[in-house]
């Protein structure tokens, strides 16, 4: 065999070995050197980011990590304007006693808020949905039927009666009593250091909602379209219309924009869901206790689109499913969960073009 031939088939077998070794390290640093585990790929230009189990997006590591807050918001003509609102990934609205709603905005990225509120009293069931997200719940006392819930150690939560962690809230002369009481990023680290509370999510945490990517989209091609949402709600009287340009819902809410004075923007959310609970009133009082344990039936909003979907909660995590059985997909972004009284149920309204 000539020398051309053998330094031929040399380099050759040099440029095997060398594909072969890239191979083996590309599939090795998708496994874990001690554990032999799968690790999830990096992404470019996603190196120190991870998916926020709030939103779906892509978030610092930093934050992705960090155990979110609930905060407890007031939601009365006498509570507006709300601060910081449009930070939060998730907000969950339910009716209390009155006809009136209250809110609870779920945080994971705070920390340049100053003025977080109106801050306001718990209710069980808001403790129930705080737990669901491994949060600190974050409100000013509690109805009577709440306080041995909170008692039980349920949810860590920072109260604004609780005079060990004075430093976390603080009133201003914006509103009347109780209508005046905010908390600040700095107030809740404060507060969750006295308690001692966990500051991120623990190794086993995987999160409350499954989401779609972004390029591919959570389309409910099979879904009705669904432009203009109007829950029922007595008091406020909000509503939510799709907007095709930033495929997010903006809300409505007392016959005008709802605005989160912080960044003087109109709130918007990319996912809405109709949760249908049933409801009576504690015996001999006006607060409600609504049946969020179980399951039930329900709505979801995303893409300019509606689905009917059920609920069921035998954990500590309410799942949400398709007509087909199937866990639902968030779009990545804000999510709004409206609780819905089944009683009251039709009376909320639905159009396929906004008004």
């Amino acid at each position: 065999m000539s020398k051309k031939k053998i330094v031929v088939i040399v380099c050759a077998i040099v440029a095997v070995l060398a594909l072969v070794g890239v191979v083996v390290a590309v599939n090795s640093s998708k496994k874990d050197e001690k554990t032999g585990e799968s690790k999830e790929e990096v992404v470019p230009g996603h190196e120190n980011d991870m998916k926020s189990f709030l939103t779906g997006e892509w978030v610092d590591k930093k934050i992705g990590t960090q155990r979110p807050i609930a905060v407890m918001n007031g939601n009365t003509k006498e509570a507006l304007p709300q601060y910081g609102i449009n930070s939060a990934g998730v907000i969950y609205e339910a009716p209390v006693e009155g006809g009136i709603t209250r809110l609870m905005a779920i945080y994971e990225d705070y920390k340049d808020l100053t003025q977080i509120g109106t801050v306001r009293s718990c209710r069980p069931y808001y403790a129930y949905f705080a737990k669901e997200f491994d949060a600190v719940y974050v409100h000013v006392g509690q109805s009577f039927h709440a306080e041995p819930l909170l008692d039980s150690g349920l949810v860590d939560h920072l109260s604004g009666l609780d005079g060990s962690i004075n430093s976390t809230f603080y009133r201003t002369d914006e509103h009347p009593a109780p209508h005046n009481c905010y908390t600040s990023a700095e107030g809740i680290a404060s507060g969750i250091a006295t308690k001692g509370y966990a500051t991120t999510y623990p190794e086993s945490y995987e999160g409350h909602y499954k989401f779609a990517d972004e390029d591919n989209r959570n389309t409910l091609k099979d879904g009705e379209d669904c432009a203009y949402i109007k829950p029922y709600y007595f008091y406020n009287k909000p509503s939510f219309v799709y907007d095709k340009k930033t495929k997010t819902y903006k809300r409505y809410q007392f016959g005008d924009e709802h605005i989160d004075v912080v960044d003087g923007k109109q709130v918007a959310v990319t996912n809405i869901i109709f949760q249908n609970v049933s409801s009576a009133e504690y015996e001999g009082t006006q607060y409600l206790n609504l049946g969020i344990e179980g399951s039930g039936e329900g709505k979801f909003f995303t893409n300019g689109k509606m689905i009917d979907i059920s609920w069921k909660k035998d954990g500590d995590i309410t799942r949400y499913y398709d007509k087909d059985g199937e866990e639902i997909r968030l779009n990545p972004g804000k999510t709004w969960v409206c609780i819905i009284e089944e009683q009251h149920a039709k009376k909320s309204e639905f159009k396929a073009k906004a008004e």
